[in-house]
């Protein structure tokens, strides 16, 4: 843990990786935290125990699971099954997206995962122009109308930038909001934002590693709580192309992720 910042190592860098190896990469590379993907249908009680087991050898804790996304309709029951899946792996959050276009029917079910989190698992909205909840300001109306302690805001560097956020925006969320933070960097300019393929395009194959693209990474760490966790959201084409082997994509990840943190934290002490 470099200075205090944990790095975590977010599920979405392997998607081709089974559960149980999501940890043990992330624990093998030397990542503080590692992220899961929960896909509902796979997670069997045997599933459940080997994911335990794995967590329990490697001594890795979770930062999150995911994803909840809230569709246009009723309330999913499988997404409260993802949340008691994150509270049994002893995640510290969910992460959720929503695509359904009506605010209020978003906010009655991310109220409701509030309230079944209880105290013992955060619920995190992430915004971005691929949802329906496009910036940090609508993600803000949202949270603050729910108005639950366990309701938090994911920033993700890469949709933070393409939404048209600014450093003042983020200076501006109440600490107790933020749990942690998604860094990856990308090229500058890159995807056109109102292109949506683009966007989701960059989102799952154009991310770059930390200061080897254009993102104003350094000022936007400035704005958050000194020591946050840094989930290393760096879904790449190249990086798994490149890193075809599942514990050496997730090594040259913490390699990268920890050589730029480190240069953070020198200009820091300037």
């Amino acid at each position: 843990m470099p200075n205090g910042f944990p790095l975590c190592m977010a599920s979405g860098i392997m998607p081709e990786a089974t559960p149980v190896q999501l940890v043990e990469c992330a624990a093998q590379a030397g990542f503080d935290y590692g992220g899961m993907w929960v896909e509902i249908g796979d997670w069997t009680p045997q599933l459940l125990r080997d994911v335990k087991s794995a967590l329990r050898e490697t001594g890795l804790p979770l930062i999150d699971v995911e994803v909840v996304w809230l569709k246009t309709g009723p309330a999913d029951p499988d997404h409260l099954r993802i949340v008691d899946i994150g509270k049994e792996l002893g995640a510290r959050n969910v992460l959720c997206v929503s695509s359904d276009p009506d605010r209020a029917a978003t906010q009655g079910k991310l109220a409701r995962l509030a309230e079944h989190a209880g105290g013992d698992i955060r619920i995190n909205l992430e915004f971005g122009l691929f949802t329906e909840v496009k910036t940090i300001h609508d993600a803000t109306a949202i949270i603050q109308a729910i108005d639950h302690p366990a309701m938090g805001l994911l920033v993700d560097a890469l949709h933070w930038k393409r939404s048209g956020g600014s450093v003042a925006d983020v200076a501006a969320l109440p600490r107790e909001w933020l749990s942690y933070v998604q860094l990856c960097d990308a090229p500058e300019p890159g995807a056109d934002p109102s292109d949506p393929d683009a966007i989701l395009t960059e989102a799952i194959d154009g991310r770059v590693p930390l200061g080897q693209g254009g993102l104003p990474l350094s000022r936007l760490l400035d704005q958050l709580p000194f020591g946050i966790p840094i989930s290393i959201e760096e879904r790449s084409q190249a990086l798994r192309d490149g890193f075809p082997d599942l514990s050496a994509r997730a090594t040259e990840l913490y390699r990268t992720s920890h050589a730029w943190l480190n240069r953070y934290l020198e200009h820091q002490e300037v």
